[in-house]
């Protein structure tokens, strides 16, 4: 797997811990309020507040948080008004490292970003630094049980897919950005479970890492990935599968 799919396998197997905690609710509920605040509470009009929206039913959440949501993002109920901020650094051995994020203060933001970057051995850098080393994407993810591999791969390869890779416990299939939703309805039409969709960013070329640094690096990714304003972290990196097995 790819530096990127590895990190998103780890993320995918957390993301149930993390509804648990009720932590990815605060994260879906901060998109789908500036999504709406942005395009317009219309789900056919506001493609981005329909991905929303879709990731909120992924989570099981209750569609009564969803529609408050909504609501708060057009102005018809009143709310926190959030700002999305995206900020780009390195980390251990130069990997290139990306993240996004939706705060209602930038100033704490910063601070906590800044932080994590320091403590682990890794920098904050100007805007523009290294997202240029990754494109978005559509990533949609299928659980794996009982799935038939070459009837998916058949699906797949029909439905104008970018990828299909095997996880372990789930497959992700990698699309362009804008045709992700028309791919997922697809994929479920053929009678595959689809556990979540989303969009990403994925790196264009991975940095190596073993050792200390790869040590530090997934450190460094999982405390950004921790702070209360994240919405999601990108790098480029290449781990080795022990090492990262240890960390899932």
């Amino acid at each position: 797997m790819s530096g990127h799919s590895k990190w998103h396998s780890i993320k995918h197997k957390k993301a149930k811990e993390d509804a648990k905690r009720g932590q990815i609710f605060t994260r879906l509920i901060k998109e789908i309020t500036i999504a709406a605040r942005i395009g317009g509470g219309d789900l056919n009009g506001n493609s981005r507040l329909r991905t929303a929206v879709q990731s909120g039913k992924d989570a099981n959440m209750p569609w009564t948080n969803i529609e408050k949501a909504i609501k708060k993002g057009t102005g018809e109920l009143p709310g926190v008004t959030y700002e999305e901020v995206v900020y780009e650094g390195y980390g251990p051995g130069g990997v290139a490292i990306l993240v996004f994020t939706q705060t209602d203060n930038k100033n704490r933001t910063t601070a906590e970003v800044r932080h994590v970057f320091s403590r682990f051995n890794g920098r904050l850098g100007e805007v523009g630094c290294v997202s240029w080393m990754f494109h978005k994407k559509g990533l949609i993810n299928i659980d794996a049980a009982g799935v038939n591999e070459d009837k998916l791969t058949e699906i797949v390869l029909e439905s104008g897919a970018n990828d299909l890779e095997n996880n372990g416990e789930f497959f992700t299939i990698t699309t362009e950005s804008n045709v992700v939703e028309a791919i997922r309805k697809m994929i479920e039409v053929a009678g595959f479970k689809v556990t979540s969709s989303e969009i990403g960013m994925i790196p264009i070329n991975t940095v190596k890492l073993e050792g200390k640094e790869a040590a530090q690096l997934l450190k460094l990714l999982e405390g950004l990935e921790e702070l209360d304003d994240t919405q999601s972290v990108s790098a480029n990196f290449d781990i080795p599968d022990e090492i990262l097995a240890a960390q899932g």
